[in-house]
């Protein structure tokens, strides 16, 4: 018996040292391929075809491995102080199914948003396609909302929340069609004004089908997602004694306390602050309680989920978003950091947060949107980012 438990208590002891042991071999080294501000949001894709994977930034495309910029549309002259890009977030997709990525851009918001035709090759300007007249929401998600593999756009536009499914004929279409998933409403309350803040999309009720969120509340996903009403669910995520909901950025679904239900993570887009919010089991998913996970920076408008370390669980990566608000922000001259959350959670227990600073990011920041993918071709997560203080990637080692 002593034999048993004392092997049971070193794998336990094991378990809750093996990660952090791996964390600690995590670096990360610097690629700066542009020092100017391009956009605030950032896609990784392979633009020309020859196997390496390439980085798109609002007005420009980075060729791997030398990064030589190409212009695939006329490029701006945007200004950190006082200034802002004409991208807020962007994606790379075949959108026409030619076997080439073109690429969406979501510009500033409530202004129109673009999908550009990959030229096949032809080093020139892409053709710009509309996509709708209006974009907004200042965090619009790129994923498969409807569970049919293709992608969808979800953002507000026509004073509702929705999306768009890829055209079936992107070519032909003057634009894309718009799906609402809500009702219109108080736009500071429904997702819908042009600077509403908090956006997300998962599973929230374990249903198999992936729902949408705003601080607001959620939007229930039916089965026929593009012919039926979506049930609105009414919450507020905010502070234990406050009433305003949260300004987020990215609202991401997890089962953080490993108790079957799925909880909330979302970070703030100008103030301080990362939280999570667990789900106490109400049968409409409408009761969370708010836990604080980290207030030491500010500016964290963007906020993305993948396993950093490979130990299985999901971890947040995030940081301060340069100048988000000209300075202004609360912390908003403070200096720029990034950091990776290592996520380890237990089955009966909270999740615990361990916060790695990642040095190579001291001087790059977050914009608005970022992407966390494998650029080297070594199966480990690099961070691609795109904002006032240039274009960078921040490569991962061991």
């Amino acid at each position: 018996m002593i034999r048993v438990a004392t092997r049971t208590l070193a794998i336990l002891l094991l378990t809750d040292w093996l990660p952090t042991a791996i964390a600690e071999n995590v670096e990360w080294k610097r690629i700066q391929l542009d020092s100017k501000f391009r956009a605030e949001g950032v896609a990784a894709a392979d633009v020309n075809r020859d196997g390496k994977t390439d980085i798109l930034a609002g007005d420009v495309w980075y060729e791997a491995p030398q990064w030589s910029a190409h212009e695939l549309r006329p490029a701006g002259d945007y200004v950190f102080d006082g200034g802002y890009s004409q991208c807020f977030a962007s994606f790379a997709y075949d959108i026409n199914r030619d076997g080439w990525q073109d690429y969406i851009v979501v510009g500033m918001p409530g202004e129109p948003c673009y999908w550009y035709e990959n030229p096949r090759g032809i080093d020139r300007h892409w053709n710009q396609h509309l996509i709708l007249r209006e974009a907004s929401n200042e965090s619009p998600q790129f994923g498969d909302l409807t569970g049919n593999g293709i992608p969808e756009l979800v953002l507000g536009a026509e004073s509702q929340l929705g999306f768009c499914p890829l055209p079936a004929d992107a070519m032909s279409a003057e634009r894309w069609e718009f799906v609402p998933v809500g009702v219109p409403g108080d736009p500071h309350t429904n997702g819908t004004f042009k600077y509403y803040h908090g956006l997300g999309r998962g599973d929230l009720n374990g249903d198999g089908r992936s729902d949408v969120v705003i601080p607001h509340g959620w939007h229930e996903a039916p089965v026929g997602r593009e012919t039926e009403p979506w049930l609105f669910h009414a919450f507020v995520l905010t502070k234990d004694g406050e009433n305003e909901p949260l300004r987020a950025a990215d609202i991401h679904i997890y089962d953080l306390d490993l108790d079957g239900d799925q909880d909330i993570i979302m970070s703030s887009a100008h103030e301080f602050g990362i939280w999570w919010f667990e789900n106490l089991g109400a049968p409409d998913q409408t009761k969370f309680k708010y836990h604080l996970i980290d207030e030491s920076f500010s500016q964290t408008h963007a906020l993305c989920l993948a396993d950093i370390n490979h130990d299985g669980h999901q971890d947040l990566i995030t940081g301060k978003r340069f100048y988000a608000h000209n300075g202004s922000d609360p912390g908003g001259k403070e200096a720029v950091v990034m950091y990776w959350f290592e996520v380890n959670r237990r089955p009966g227990r909270p999740p615990t947060f361990t916060r790695h600073e990642i040095p190579a990011g001291r001087d790059t920041g977050i914009g608005t949107q970022f992407q966390v993918t494998d650029i080297t071709g070594d199966s480990l997560l690099d961070i691609v980012l795109s904002n006032k203080k240039g274009v960078n990637v921040l490569v991962q080692q061991r």
